[in-house]
């Protein structure tokens, strides 16, 4: 701590304040600086924040008490000796319990600021009662075609998953009498620790080292599942897989997951989709992408081609004098949206295939045709405004 910086300055009160005064602006600087707030901080964030809460602790443990007030304001920080700094050797201690010391429990929730119990992400407060288990979570990946991802489908996955055990109901133990109160703890599922700062007595709990927070201890453990409550199965479970699903996505079943021990609360089943690549469909979101080759007569009479869709094929008629890169849209054939509202479009592209090797009659044929006016180059505006664009990637 600077020895420059003044301890009024440091609580940001005038040097007549009250004793509510420094009370008040002690809590506000203890609730914004304590190292507890800042556990998820940078490194320099979580070193300001303890020299902080360092300067507003040892400024109110002096500003506080009368005696040293008095030594301060005549003497500064020379006429305190050691009293003016505060022992953090022990840690900062708990954020609830100091300021309830200091405030006579009546901040409970600080002013708003509900659920400060947490701090460090433990059970800091005895109220909080016996710990409830959770099971784990399963993931599994299904692999779908993109028929089924088109239509939503049903689909069979077999796992191994804790189950409540048959024998003793998932209690650990076969008879209730088998079943104790934690000595250690009481049944709370938490130990109490005192531990006395400058402040006074602070009060931690920790989760019970004998019955691991359960708040009973199994004395003749069922044999089916050794007291822990749950046995290993292997099962087949029906998972629905909705239409418009992608790769990579990831469905939760609420849950679907292991039991947990002492009946808590169930694992999720997490259901990973893998999509199986289509032998000619491409897929971009919800569109589909087709490549189909015809022949310079059909591109140049027209004809009609069958395209593959997710449905089964169909028929499309090719206009005369397509050209080779053009693109048709074939509306609402491609894939529904998940929500359930629209669905994509399918594109087709024409590539026109020119043969190399001709018959001495094919090309004498075109060979005629070939200073006819309808084989003489004259691109529309339209066509010259898409090679122009085309002719970018080259």
């Amino acid at each position: 701590m600077a020895e420059s910086k003044n301890y009024y300055d440091i609580l940001g009160v005038s040097k007549d304040a009250s004793d509510d005064e420094i009370k008040s602006a002690y809590r506000k600087a203890a609730l914004k600086w304590h190292p507890d707030r800042w556990v998820n901080g940078t490194d320099a964030e979580k070193k300001t924040a303890e020299e902080k809460f360092k300067e507003a602790s040892a400024a109110y443990s002096v500003l506080s008490d009368h005696d040293k007030r008095a030594k301060y304001d005549q003497f500064g920080e020379a006429g305190l000796g050691d009293q003016g700094a505060p022992d953090f050797s022990g840690g900062f201690g708990d954020l609830n319990d100091i300021l309830n010391n200091l405030f006579g429990g009546s901040f409970g929730g600080f002013g708003g600021f509900s659920g400060f119990g947490g701090f460090g992400g433990g059970s800091s407060r005895g109220q909080q009662g016996q710990r409830v288990f959770r099971g784990r979570d399963i993931r599994v990946r299904v692999k779908l075609t993109l028929e089924e991802i088109s239509t939503g489908v049903d689909k069979e996955v077999t796992i191994e998953r804790n189950e409540p055990c048959p024998d003793c109901g998932g209690k650990g133990a076969l008879n209730s009498s088998d079943i104790k109160t934690c000595p250690v703890c009481n049944g709370s599922g938490q130990e109490q620790h005192v531990s006395s700062s400058f402040f006074g007595q602070t009060v931690t709990y920790t989760t019970c080292s004998r019955c691991h927070g359960t708040g009973t201890i199994v004395t003749n453990p069922c044999r089916t599942c050794g007291g822990e409550g749950v046995v290993r199965k292997r099962q087949t479970v029906k998972v629905h897989i909705p239409a418009g699903v992608e790769d990579g996505m990831q469905l939760k079943i609420t849950g679907g997951g292991h039991a947990a021990k002492n009946n808590g609360i169930r694992g999720d089943l997490l259901v990973v989709i893998e999509e199986e690549p289509h032998a000619y469909l491409k897929r971009d979101g919800n569109n589909l992408f087709y490549t189909k080759i015809i022949s310079v007569t059909d591109a140049i009479l027209g004809t009609e081609v069958q395209i593959p869709c997710l449905d089964g094929p169909y028929k499309v008629k090719v206009d005369p004098g397509t050209q080779s890169n053009s693109v048709v849209r074939l509306r609402g054939r491609g894939l529904p949206s998940l929500n359930g509202y629209g669905r994509g479009d399918l594109y087709v592209k024409y590539i026109v295939w020119i043969p190399k090797k001709l018959k001495s009659s094919e090309k004498d044929a075109l060979d005629a045709m070939r200073y006819s006016d309808s084989f003489t180059p004259s691109p529309s505006r339209d066509e010259k405004n898409l090679f122009d664009k085309m002719s970018q990637n080259f």
